[in-house]
């Protein structure tokens, strides 16, 4: 049981971590602003845009550290590279750090873009291990949660700066510098892999799970639509959203509470055997004495009888273990460089990501941009955007999870 209760555990907490690891997606909700503070021109600001995402071509530098160094400490530096590349600019808008120059702005945010993906590594790598057969579906579940970040960072923002343009776009560095950081120390002692002896398909956990994430996306999409976000206040659906993301806490604490009855019921039983075991007294030991030689020859024959039981329920099953056990092999192939670049499926993703997402990604990056171009709230795009994109990243999983052979 405590086993399962931290597979579970590990899951919520990436959940967490992918609902707050987006930083980058937050960029079109303060770029304006950005762009009036640090005196820039247009294409300047589409520059840092670009510099969020070149950080990402040196991700492949926390998969060689998560190869010789535990997931807690690739999880802290991670968070500690946003921490730093936020949070300086932060003390710069503020005032506290001068003369930054537009170069060590953009290393900043380069080194903020990069520390997605040590967040990314660590998360893909803990949900793999905890779920190997269910791993398609765990990721591209915690997977969507990023894509709620921009909507989770606007509703905070909303709450404490509801007017002010300016303290927005600071409020939006300092979030995004020190929330990745905080949530990271609090998950890191239970992201991690769990060693499991057998690995089964947690069908109704996640079915559980999916619901809440389901209600979750709902939510936002609802709360960023124009009719529906003005009905509901900054502080209903900051509220709201925090209790949805705190939902699938229920799956670890239900175990817990399962668990517990039974091994009360089976405290109370010993102590009532304790009780009778002293009422006996010294007169009836004889009879006890032949009643326990009676009660050993018993189960000696039970013994042999569970054998042979044993031996015909292991002949039953002996097929779905050898399958289960092939399953389990064929997740937990590694491959080198080498062997990836000579795979025509790397190569599709490869190019599938270069000329499909980059074009989302764009747009995406420009929201701000449109937004003001046609006198309307960044922030509100941002947001809408943000939770469709949630579901365009759930839905391929699903059908995969119930309709895959």
């Amino acid at each position: 049981m405590a086993r399962t209760f931290l597979q579970m555990l590990s899951l919520v907490a990436i959940i967490w971590l992918q609902s707050i690891n987006g930083t980058n997606s937050n960029f079109p909700a303060y770029s304006s602003q950005l762009k009036h503070l640090l005196s820039i021109s247009q294409i300047q600001l589409n520059n840092l845009a670009f510099a969020s995402d070149a950080g990402k071509l040196f991700g492949w530098l926390s998969g060689i550290a998560a190869n010789y160094l535990p997931m807690w400490l690739v999880l802290i530096i991670g968070s500690a590279l946003g921490l730093i590349g936020y949070g300086v600019q932060y003390l710069f808008l503020i005032g506290h750090v001068s003369n930054l120059s537009y170069a060590a702005i953009f290393f900043l945010t380069v080194l903020a873009g990069n520390s997605i993906c040590w967040i990314n590594t660590v998360c893909y790598i803990v949900t793999i291990g905890n779920f190997p057969l269910d791993r398609q579906l765990a990721i591209g579940l915690t997977g969507s949660y990023q894509g709620l970040s921009a909507k989770i960072y606007t509703d905070i923002v909303e709450v404490v700066f509801p007017s002010s343009a300016m303290e927005r776009a600071r409020a939006y560095l300092i979030l995004s510098s020190v929330l990745p950081f905080t949530i990271s120390v609090i998950s890191a002692p239970v992201v991690r892999v769990i060693n499991v002896v057998k690995t089964k398909r947690t069908k109704a956990a996640f079915i559980l799970i999916l619901i809440i994430t389901t209600a979750t996306g709902a939510f936002a999409v609802v709360g960023s639509l124009g009719s529906a976000s003005t009905r509901l206040s900054p502080l209903t659906s900051a509220v709201g959203m925090a209790a949805l993301l705190l939902a699938p806490l229920l799956l670890p604490l239900g175990l817990v509470l399962r668990q517990s009855v039974p091994a009360r019921i089976l405290n109370r039983l010993k102590r009532e055997e304790k009780v009778y075991v002293e009422e006996i007294n010294d007169a009836s030991m004889d009879n006890m004495e032949s009643g326990v030689k009676e009660i050993r020859e018993s189960m000696s024959i039970s013994s042999i009888s569970e054998d042979i039981s044993g031996g015909l329920t292991e002949s039953s099953i002996g097929d779905d273990n050898i399958r289960e056990t092939n399953e389990i092999i064929s997740v937990m192939e590694e491959i080198g460089v080498k062997v990836m670049l000579r795979r025509l499926s790397f190569w599709l993703y490869f190019f599938v990501y270069l000329f499909g997402v980059t074009l989302g990604l764009v747009f995406f990056n420009n929201l701000g941009q449109i937004a003001e171009s046609r006198g309307c709230s960044a922030s509100a795009l941002v947001s809408l955007s943000s939770s469709f994109g949630f579901f365009g990243r759930l839905v391929p999983s699903i059908v995969d999870y119930f309709f895959s052979r």
